[in-house]
């Protein structure tokens, strides 16, 4: 796999990482007591932690990365 063949594997799947991982742990508004800040809807989450969730989903896109290596690599050398 070429390195930009890598690199485009790498943003797909950190994108997906993301998305699996952006509503674990989430807690809406509504669930803290009623305290609700005004202007927002009651389901927003209180405490989002996207920059923990980043790092798990960089995590993820490099496992997901290195597995698409090992697959496309062989697939090519035989070919």
């Amino acid at each position: 796999m070429d390195p930009v063949g890598a690199i485009v594997v790498f943003v797909i799947s950190w994108w997906l990482s993301f998305f699996c991982v952006l509503p674990i742990g989430v807690q809406g508004q509504f669930e803290n007591d009623g305290q609700v800040v005004d202007g927002t809807d009651e389901g927003a989450p209180k405490e989002p932690m996207l920059k923990k969730k980043a790092i798990w989903a960089t995590f993820g896109a490099v496992g997901l990365t290195v597995i698409a290596h090992f697959i496309v690599v062989p697939w090519l050398a035989a070919s």
